[in-house]
């Protein structure tokens, strides 16, 4: 017995010293973070700013001049530093999934095709070791979404510092994700096919499915005598603009076709997620007011006859265009990938954007196209304190170094189990 006690309370400890940060407390007392360079997400940038702040809400973004009354806040000196928004990540598995290799802890996707009912939020794990490694980059909120099928399920989005996802929510069910069917495929060399590009043949009947499931739903919400159907039911906020239409895709005729579609069922709040080939339609979208999330920036060409640094300026050519643009992280391990966010963002500058125009793709920009820019996205006043100071430059990998962290004017921890490891190892070969 005492030896099946000792076990038990072995594990208890090692949980315990591997468990995520405790989330911060709400501060009593008003903070003031005097002379840092702000970059206020909008595209200004305050060079010796005053930014205070009271029960998580911006109070003052200005100049500092050294006359301000800041003797009865806490001070925070940031002299030679830089201070941003938070950053956030769109489209993004964050604590849906902890290990590839263990079923048990991916819960990423419903089976089915007509998921729009299945709300990602409540598989939303807080205490996520993935999610906590965000932080240290300044990647601070973040759209979680489910993936597969034809309509995955609904997204929502959370702060990076939470016990459970109800406390996590910062805007539940904020829309649907629909993945458009390609317009081509590739043969299956395995059956003697040629693997080739070649036209979906299963397109058109694809297309038509999900038209007569919009009408279905659309009946549905009309209907006085109609009896709960969950999925149906769920599609209720895209028809009120309670929720925005997030519709997966990528190629020139499935953009247009998506746009088309949503435009024949009176959808207002639609929005293109990975757009590979959105910079054809620049023009076509500014006019249609559709906003882009666009594919991870640090990929490869879809196609031996694009440029190579396609990917890497898809983003300066939508802005130009006028499109308002977002970055997004999905694709082969995108929940690690997320916390790159803004060396995405980086890559940007050096093919077109200025430093501010990219940092806008990962805050006030994806805050709009997300709803949430009442409240995040910039450093202005009414707007909550999710902010981060950084001795160097937040987009660039080998500069950025977070100093401080807030998230609704709390003060969060930016330890994580990789930092710890850091700090064990670091010193392992001093002596040797």
């Amino acid at each position: 017995m005492n030896i099946i006690k000792l076990i038990l309370l072995s594990i208890v400890c090692v949980s315990i010293g591997n468990a995520q940060q405790t989330p911060a407390e709400t501060h009593s007392k008003s903070i003031a973070i005097m002379g840092g360079t702000a970059h206020l997400g909008n595209g200004t940038v305050i060079q010796n700013s005053l930014i205070t702040f009271e029960s998580g809400i911006l109070q003052t973004v200005s100049e500092y001049k050294g006359t301000e009354a800041i003797s009865e806040m806490e001070v925070i000196d940031a002299k030679g530093q830089h201070i941003y928004p938070g950053f956030i990540v769109p489209n993004s598995t964050l604590g849906l999934i902890e290990i590839d290799a263990v079923r048990a802890t991916d819960d990423e996707e419903e089976v089915g095709s007509w998921n729009p009912h299945i709300r990602s939020l409540i598989a939303y794990n807080a205490e996520s070791r993935v999610v906590e490694s965000m932080r240290p980059n300044g990647v601070l909120l973040a759209q979680i979404t489910p993936r597969g099928g034809r309509i995955s399920g609904t997204s929502s989005i959370v702060q990076l510092d939470a016990w459970n996802w109800e406390d996590a929510a910062i805007k539940s069910d904020d829309g649907i994700h629909l993945n458009w069917p390609n317009t081509f495929t590739r043969g299956r060399w395995w059956l003697g096919e040629d693997p080739g590009l070649k036209s979906n043949p299963k397109y058109t009947s694809q297309t038509t499915e999900i038209e007569a499931y919009f009408n279905n739903a659309k009946a549905n919400r009309n209907s006085t005598k109609a009896k709960l159907n969950l999925p149906l039911d769920a599609m209720r906020g895209l028809f009120d603009e309670s929720k925005t239409l997030f519709i997966h895709v990528n190629d020139e005729k499935g953009i247009v076709d998506a746009v088309e579609f949503s435009k024949s069922q009176g959808l207002t709040k639609m929005v293109i997620v990975g757009g590979y080939e959105a910079y054809k339609l620049a023009s076509y979208l500014k006019e249609n007011g559709i906003a882009v999330l666009l594919q991870r920036v640090h990929s490869r060409p879809n196609s031996d006859d694009h440029d190579y640094d396609l990917p890497f300026k898809m983003a300066h050519m939508l802005v130009e265009a006028g499109v308002n643009v977002g970055l997004e992280t999905s694709g082969d391990m995108e929940r690690m990938n997320s916390r790159n966010l803004p060396f995405y963002a980086g890559t940007t500058v050096a093919y077109g954007l200025t430093k501010e125009q990219a940092l806008q793709l990962i805050t006030l920009n994806t805050a709009k196209i997300l709803g949430i820019d009442s409240s995040y996205g910039s450093l202005e006043v009414g707007k909550s304190a999710t902010l981060f100071i950084s001795s160097g430059d937040a987009l660039d990998m080998r500069t950025n170094n977070l100093t401080k962290a807030f998230i609704d004017g709390r003060k969060i921890s930016l330890e994580s189990h990789q930092t710890e490891l850091w700090k064990r190892y670091s010193k392992k070969y001093e002596n040797n």
